[in-house]
Formats: structure tokens, C-alpha cells, sequence
């Protein structure tokens, strides 16, 4: 991989590789959200770090904010076209997950296992 390559990955991976990021864009998959509705919905999200993580999104072009001149306040959140393209590498990310997860248990409680063996003798 060339280093321009190597550093749009990173650039990509960064942003879109936390587990926040992932699942409002899996989440906004299902159509445009209210901020309330997300946070019920990203399960342990502080309102907080939902804040900050739909502004870097719409900072980087994946989701849309729309506010609507109502009383109180309607916000709504949408992922635009280009957010919709990481719909498919996200949704074959989860699948992987959830085929792999007991195998990567299994993998971790085996090399768990020989460290506690190491420390004890």
C-alpha cells in the first residue's frame, strides 16, 4: 500500500472505527432519527459523546442535521449519500462479528488461559 493510501485509511478507519460512529451510522441506517431516539437506541451513549460523535459525523459529511422551526425544537439526523455507502461495509463488519464472535472468545480465553500458566509458574 502506498503511503497516500495507507493515511486515507487511517483517516477513514479513525472516524468511522469507533463503536460509537458505527452503530448511529448502523442505527440512521433505518431512516432519518431525532437525537432522543438515537440515544435510546446506541445502548450506553452518553449524551455527551452522542453530541460530539454526530458532529464529527456531519463534520465529515455522513450525516445530515436538520433543524425544523418548531416549538419545541424537532432536530432530525440522516445519513446523507455518502454516509449511505458505509451502510454495506458496516452492515458485513456486524455479520462477521456476530458469525466470528465465539471464536474470538474461545481464541482469547485460550491465550488468557497460558498467560495466568506463565504468571503462576
Amino acid at each position: 500500500m502506498t503511503d497516500e493510501r495507507c493515511m486515507a485509511a487511517r483517516e477513514v478507519l479513525n472516524r468511522v472505527g469507533d463503536k460509537w460512529s458505527v452503530l448511529i451510522i448502523g442505527t440512521l441506517g433505518a431512516g432519518p432519527a431525532r437525537f432522543n431516539e438515537l440515544r435510546r437506541a446506541v445502548e450506553g451513549i452518553s449524551q455527551r459523546m452522542l453530541t460530539l460523535t454526530l458532529k464529527a459525523l456531519e463534520r465529515d459529511g455522513l450525516v445530515t442535521r436538520t433543524q425544523f422551526p418548531t416549538i419545541p425544537p424537532r432536530v432530525d439526523y440522516a445519513l446523507t449519500p455518502l454516509g449511505k455507502t458505509l451502510l454495506e461495509p458496516v452492515q458485513a463488519l456486524a455479520s462477521w462479528a456476530e458469525k466470528n464472535r465465539a471464536q474470538l472468545q474461545t481464541a482469547r480465553d485460550a491465550f488468557d488461559g497460558k498467560l495466568l500458566k506463565k504468571r503462576s509458574a
